[in-house]
Formats: structure tokens, C-alpha cells, sequence
């Protein structure tokens, strides 16, 4: 198991050129790894990151961002084709850090079935046609994904961001219709606590499934300060022998998109440092003991 942070975090949006630097403080908090939210992909330098971290002894994860203009699902061919591009795009750059992760295998996290507050479907029988669309989008990105040794991690989201995949027997249904041994979850432990009556339970029925996973709190403050039941959710990852990345996703609310996409609207730790430093204290004490 390895202990990441996500550059949310600190910044919006992530750009090599300016924000290199955020490597070195990362490492020295203490985490093996760093994600790389891919928000505007022509600002992400992926030779110069994997050379930096490589020389840090720092691992690199790529993390997709489904906002508007991402959307598997759309109605629009075209810009199903530019988010089919997108995704590649990431698989690619996983494949670039793959060096980095001292044999951890690549799993990219993300909503990738469909764009984050997209317009909800009418009615049930659209909303299955969307995920029907979804697969069919999916087959041939979890193929080029495994072909190059890089797992695609579905992200379940709350109700209130997606109305397609919300809890983890949703999810793997939409595994098992895409039926890639590329293709997996991705569980976050702020959405669970919306939606799954259980988070441990959803972590034991997503299994061997679970690839890649965010620890976070209720509030999204620091993890062990909140309502996410952590004892459970420890035991869980211990029951299904989860080994992969344990990344910590805050959003850091001095950059007024982010906080109004995420809906911060006030101070949840003194400042994003304290959410990063003492939350990788709780999860190494959590579950490197459990």
C-alpha cells in the first residue's frame, strides 16, 4: 500500500512549468506518491514530471477530470470522440510514470463514464441507455489501456455530481458489461458516505475490483476529523487485501472555481498543508497497523 495526495490539494489547475516545486513539498511531507489531476493536458510536461519525481523517489498517478466538454455519454459524437482522445491521452501518461511507482501497477482514477453534473437523464430507461453508451465508449480505451499495463479505475460520485453511477453494485455492472480485466473501481470514502449505506461492506463487494482508492473525509478536511466510519473501512481494505494507492483528494478553496465546483464555502482545516500532513499521519497509523 502506498499513500498519495492529489494536486487539488494545493492548486487549479496543475501546470509543470510553475508548479514542479509542489514534488518536493510533497515528498517531503512524507507521501510515496503524488496524483496529477490532468485538467488542462497542454500544461502537463510528463517527461519533466517523471524525471523529477523519478529523481525525488516519488511516484506519479494521473487523474482524470471529467468537467464540462468531457462526457462520455454526450449526445454529441464529436466530443464523445475528444473525451475517447482525452482518456488515451492519460492511459499514455500512466504509462509514461509507470517507472516511477516501483512496481505498483498504474490505475487511473476518475468519472471517466460521463462528465461531472451533466445533465440528468429524463427518466430510467434513458439513464440505462447512457450507461449502455458508456460501455460501448469504454471497451475499446480499457483495451488500449491493457495493452500498455494500465488499469482505468471507475469513479463512483455522489447524486448530487452524477446521476449514472453512484454506488458499487452500479459500478460493477458497468464492469462486468465492459468485461476487461483493465477495468475496475475507484471508491472514495466522501461519496460512500453519501450513498453506500456501508462502506465497508461496498469495499468487500467491490473485491479484486477495487483499483484505485481516495481516503477522505466527510467534509472533505482532514481524514480522521470527521463522520467516515475509519475502522471499518480499514478492516475492509484488510479483508480484500488491497496493496494499491490510498491517495488523500482535498480541494484547496483559494481558487474560487474549484471551491464553487466543489462547494466549499468556508475554512475546513487552517490551510491545505495541515489536510495533507496530519491526514497521512491518520492512514499510515490506520492502515499499516490494521
Amino acid at each position: 500500500m502506498k499513500f498519495g495526495v492529489n494536486t487539488f490539494n494545493f492548486v487549479s489547475p496543475f501546470r509543470t512549468a510553475v508548479d514542479l516545486s509542489i514534488l518536493d513539498r510533497v515528498k517531503d511531507m512524507g507521501f510515496d506518491l503524488i496524483e496529477i489531476a490532468f485538467e488542462d493536458p497542454a500544461t502537463i510536461d510528463v517527461a519533466a514530471l517523471a524525471n523529477h519525481a523519478g529523481g525525488l523517489g516519488l511516484g506519479v498517478l494521473a487523474c482524470g477530470v471529467f468537467g464540462p466538454g468531457r462526457n462520455l455519454v454526450s449526445a454529441e459524437a464529436a466530443e464523445r470522440r475528444d473525451t475517447a482522445d482525452y482518456i488515451r491521452g492519460l492511459i499514455d501518461a500512466a504509462a509514461a510514470f509507470a517507472p516511477t511507482l516501483g512496481g505498483l501497477t498504474p490505475a487511473i482514477g476518475g468519472p471517466m463514464y460521463g462528465a461531472v453534473g451533466k445533465t440528468p437523464a429524463p427518466d430510467r430507461d434513458a439513464r440505462q441507455r447512457e450507461r449502455d453508451l458508456a460501455a460501448v465508449e469504454l471497451r475499446p480505451l480499457a483495451a488500449y489501456a491493457h495493452d500498455r499495463g494500465v488499469r482505468l479505475a471507475l469513479e463512483l460520485l455522489n447524486r448530487y455530481e452524477t446521476d449514472l453511477l453512484n454506488v458499487v453494485s452500479q459500478g460493477l455492472e458497468m464492469v462486468a458489461a465492459v468485461d476487461s480485466p483493465a477495468l475496475g473501481l475507484h471508491l472514495d470514502t466522501y461519496h460512500m458516505h453519501l450513498e453506500e449505506r456501508d462502506s465497508a461492506v461496498a469495499i468487500r463487494r467491490a473485491g479484486e475490483r477495487l483499483y484505485h482508492f481516495h481516503a477522505c473525509e466527510n467534509d472533505r478536511g482532514v481524514p480522521g476529523r470527521g463522520q467516515v466510519r475509519w475502522p471499518g473501512v480499514a478492516a475492509a481494505l484488510g479483508d480484500i487485501g488491497y496493496d494499491g494507492a490510498v491517495v488523500i483528494e482535498s480541494f484547496t478553496p483559494t481558487v474560487a472555481s474549484i471551491a464553487r465546483a466543489v462547494c466549499i464555502w468556508r475554512d475546513i482545516a487552517p490551510d491545505q498543508d495541515t489536510i495533507a500532513r496530519e491526514g497521512l499521519g491518520f492512514l499510515r497509523g490506520l492502515l499499516l497497523t490494521a
